[in-house]
């Protein structure tokens, strides 16, 4: 997904045997060279790499699926989901055959066979942007859901906060210095991505927990009689709610990114020909988890719904142990965000690197390099999360047309360059959709973000 290629032997599924034969591969060989530094590698396994391509999908999107059933309705809320899961298998899919095409291990690779040395640049600039923007914000809603925030204006108390009151060191800054030093710095030190494996397993667990004690929830209450079923279908009062579901359709657009992952997951895997079955049951089970936190979440909150359910949650449930299931809730949520940091800082790493470096030795043969890069990476991300907090804003611009780029636009594009000629005739208009959708959901995207924040500072200026 970086830098240069490796020239695989001859495909006969195990990749066991495979050898880096080109210095600039970006991950690590299955097997360890003759010159040594580490421990053999004999590949991973099938459940670890759909742990890790899950989490690297399940992300904080997941809170804001609740919202687009409100508008849209839970049949066409759970069609969008699924049809984006398969749209996601798609693009994922012209990635790996051109890959096998131009014999290239990585994203990176790959769009410089198709495009050269700019299209390389142009994936490596939009993994990067994308990645530091999703980690300063996970970093910034782990500091909000433990230690509370106050950007509101009226101060919403963390989960710390509401257990031990205000001290320093129930603080954003040190719960987020705790956090890193403990949990960010060592997950970031694996430079195998199946190293990862069992905390991405306990990750998804955690998204598994969310749905499980909102639908707990949800249904205690319908058997009790204090909420309805929820609309199946949207409210079309006038012409500006249909505008309203196109504002809704990024977020699900978004959901199902992980591209970036797909090609340092394969290279790991003992049998590379088990990817396409990998990344289709990791779709499944994240459109399950999306299904159930989208209908259980709006059954639970029905028109309340906010666009970060988690926000629901601040607020009495009117049920026995109210406040102890909803710090349950975010607590698992906050944990899940943490395990989930290192899967995308991983491909955050080997881009800058292959960017900074593009004629160096492999990244994972120099310690120094290495360490350096995670070390500098990881402090701009802290200090962004505490200092810039404003920084949001405006990574909901570049992170959301970096996303498409990835997920959507460049998948498309190399298909319809066609290096190889094998591309069908079907592959390319279903490119041409890809990108006249993708296109048209970050444009809706910019404009209802855009919109957004000038309303939201125009408020500020009449307080």
């Amino acid at each position: 997904m970086t830098i240069g290629d490796i020239s695989p032997i001859e495909n006969s599924g195990d990749n066991r045997g495979k050898r880096i034969l080109d210095e600039k591969a970006p991950l690590l060989p299955s097997k360890q060279e003759e010159t040594g530094g580490f421990d053999e590698f004999n590949g991973a396994s099938f459940a670890g790499a759909v742990f890790n391509l899950s989490t690297t999908i399940v992300g904080a999107g997941i809170m804001s699926l609740p919202a687009t059933m409100k508008v849209l309705g839970l049949v066409p809320g759970i069609l969008l989901i699924i049809f984006f899961a398969f749209f996601t298998e798609i693009s994922i899919d012209m990635l790996v055959r051109f890959s096998r095409a131009g014999k290239t291990v990585s994203y990176g690779g790959l769009m410089g066979d198709s495009f050269g040395r700019i299209g390389k640049l142009l994936i490596q600039l939009c993994i990067i942007v994308n990645n530091v923007g999703v980690l300063i914000v996970y970093m910034i809603i782990i500091g909000d859901v433990l230690s509370g925030t106050s950007s509101s204006g009226d101060h919403h108390f963390g989960v710390l906060e509401g257990w031990f009151g205000q001290h320093w060191w129930t603080g954003r800054f040190f719960i987020l210095l705790v956090s890193m030093l403990a949990v960010f710095a060592p997950l970031a030190c694996f430079k195998r991505v199946d190293s990862l494996r069992y905390t991405s397993a306990l990750s998804v667990a955690l998204a598994v927990v969310f749905v499980v004690i909102t639908a707990g929830i949800a249904i205690v209450k319908l058997l009790a009689g204090s909420i309805a079923m929820p609309k199946l279908f949207p409210d079309i009062p006038d012409l500006a709610s249909v505008w309203n579901f196109f504002t809704v359709a990024p977020v699900v657009v978004t959901a199902y990114i992980c591209h970036y992952n797909v090609h340092p997951i394969e290279n790991e895997l003992e049998d590379s020909s088990l990817i396409k079955p990998v990344v289709k049951t990791s779709l499944a089970l994240c459109s399950t988890v999306y299904i159930a936190t989208s209908f259980f979440g709006f059954l639970l909150f029905g028109e309340s719904t906010l666009d970060d359910v988690l926000a629901n949650f601040d607020t009495n449930l009117n049920i026995p142990y109210s406040s102890i299931l909803s710090d349950a809730v975010r607590v698992s949520y906050a944990v899940h965000l943490m395990l989930v940091f290192p899967m995308i800082f991983i491909a955050l790493r080997l881009n800058v690197d292959g960017l900074l470096f593009p004629s160096a030795n492999p990244l994972y043969s120099d310690n120094r390099r290495f360490a350096s890069i995670t070390l500098v990476l990881l402090s701009i991300i802290f200090l962004a999360a505490n200092f810039i907090p404003s920084i949001w804003d405006a990574f909901q611009f570049t992170g959301a047309t970096a996303a498409v780029c990835i997920g959507f636009i460049f998948p498309a594009a190399i298909t319809l360059r066609d290096s190889h000629g094998i591309a069908t005739k079907w592959d390319k208009i279903v490119a041409v959709f890809m990108i006249i959708l993708a296109v048209l959901s970050n444009v809706i995207a910019i404009y209802s973000d855009a919109y957004a924040l000038f309303n939201k500072s125009k408020a500020s200026d009449f307080r």
